[in-house]
This record gives structure tokens, C-alpha cells and sequence, in this order.
């Protein structure tokens, strides 16, 4: 599903951001990727989507080597990719019902089908009845449940998380954790970058730990 083979990335500047990292993440798998802020989490997710090419190494997911993906097939690759962020990127002159259905129009969604898969997702992050709300007028936890219908929408396979409860009170942040462990369950690979360590500790997932631009440990359940 997701392989990196001795990748490093040094940018223009000279700045080393990972070194010689080597990781499998099998297809269903929930992975937590942790680090102190510029151990070189981010950057990996960058990688994955294709945002930053490796100065070595190779980098495959779902089975295409992303050295083969030109810039033009770029959007295409990343339609089985759901991504989440910690500032939730929401459209602020558009509502909720909008916001999840910007995603199906980007990719020329038949009107059928958005109207369809919409309300769907919304009923499954628990917002069916907000679909008319602005962001402004929703709590973070929930503009962060919005985000996630959006980058669910498309039925990715994978689903890439970078802080998502780094903007979240510690309720609203367990609610969202929740929320992924039910989608991992549904069949959706999902890798989080956090660095929540209580919520990694209580979740008991597979853990890869990342120091200064190297792994250093990666634990089956336990950290």
C-alpha cells in the first residue's frame, strides 16, 4: 500500500529533512507517525502525496512508483488519497453541504452522485443536520469532522491525517481519533502524524517514531 525504500530528501537550502527512511505500511493498517516538531513527520506526507520528490529513494503507493507519476497525473493519483489537516482548510464563503461536494466537483462528479454521497458522509461524521451551517458557525471539532467527510467523499484507499487534533481541546480531539479508528475499521488505511502521545498511547496502534530526519523505533501497539 505505502513503501518507502532509502528515502532522503535534503531541500535547496541544504537543510536535511529525512535520512534514509525505510517503512511498509500494509493496505488496513492505522499507523501513527510521531516526532518532535522538524524530525521530518511532515515531510513525509508531502512525499506521499506527491507534493516533494525524494532526493534518493524510492517511494511507491498503491503500487505506483511515484518517480513514473508526471505533474498532469498528479491530481488523478491523488483522488485515493484522503488528506486532513490540522487547520482543516474549509472554504469560508461555502457551507457544509458545499464544502464536502467542492471535492466531487473537482473530479466532475456526476450531480446524481454528489447528491447522493453528501449526505452520506455527513450523516457519518454526525453532521447531517448542519449541512447549511458556515464554517464560522460550527465548533472546531466539528469544521474538522467537515474536512474529513471531504477527503472521504471519494472513497479514497488511504487516508493521511497531519495534526488533525492539533487544533482541538482534548474532547473534540478524542472524538476525531474515534472517528478515524472507525473509518481505519471500514477498510481505509489510515496514517497519522500527531504528537499527541497520550492519544498514541491509548489507542495502541502501530507507532513509528522519527528523529532528526531517521526512524527510531517503530512498535506494534505500544510505545
Amino acid at each position: 500500500m505505502i513503501r518507502l525504500e532509502h528515502v532522503s530528501k535534503t531541500y535547496e537550502a541544504g537543510v536535511v529533512a529525512i535520512t534514509d527512511v525505510s517503512l511498509h505500511i500494509k493496505p488496513g493498517e492505522f499507523v501513527f507517525i510521531v516526532g518532535a516538531s522538524g524530525s521530518g513527520k511532515s515531510t513525509i506526507i508531502k512525499l506521499l502525496l506527491k507534493e516533494l520528490a525524494p532526493t534518493h529513494g524510492t517511494i511507491t503507493v498503491n503500487g505506483r512508483d511515484l518517480s513514473s507519476i508526471s505533474h498532469k497525473q498528479v491530481p488523478i493519483f491523488r483522488r485515493n488519497i484522503g488528506v486532513v489537516f490540522q487547520d482543516f482548510r474549509l472554504l469560508p464563503d461555502r457551507n457544509v453541504y458545499e464544502n464536502v461536494a467542492f471535492a466531487l466537483r473537482v473530479v466532475e462528479a456526476p450531480k446524481k452522485e454528489i447528491k447522493r454521497k453528501v449526505p452520506l458522509m455527513l450523516s457519518m461524521v454526525g453532521l447531517a443536520a448542519k449541512y447549511r451551517s458556515l464554517p464560522k458557525q460550527l465548533s472546531g471539532g466539528e469544521q474538522q469532522r467537515v474536512a474529513i467527510a471531504r477527503a472521504l467523499v471519494n472513497e479514497p484507499k488511504i487516508l493521511l491525517a497531519d495534526e488533525p487534533t492539533g487544533n482541538l481541546d482534548n474532547k473534540n480531539a478524542w472524538e476525531i481519533m474515534r472517528l478515524l479508528d472507525e473509518i481505519n475499521k471500514k477498510g481505509t488505511t489510515v496514517v497519522v502524524v500527531t504528537h499527541n502521545m497520550d492519544i498514541v498511547k491509548a489507542m495502541k496502534k502501530r507507532v513509528i517514531t522519527i528523529k532528526k530526519g531517521s526512524i527510531i523505533d517503530d512498535n506494534e501497539g505500544e510505545v
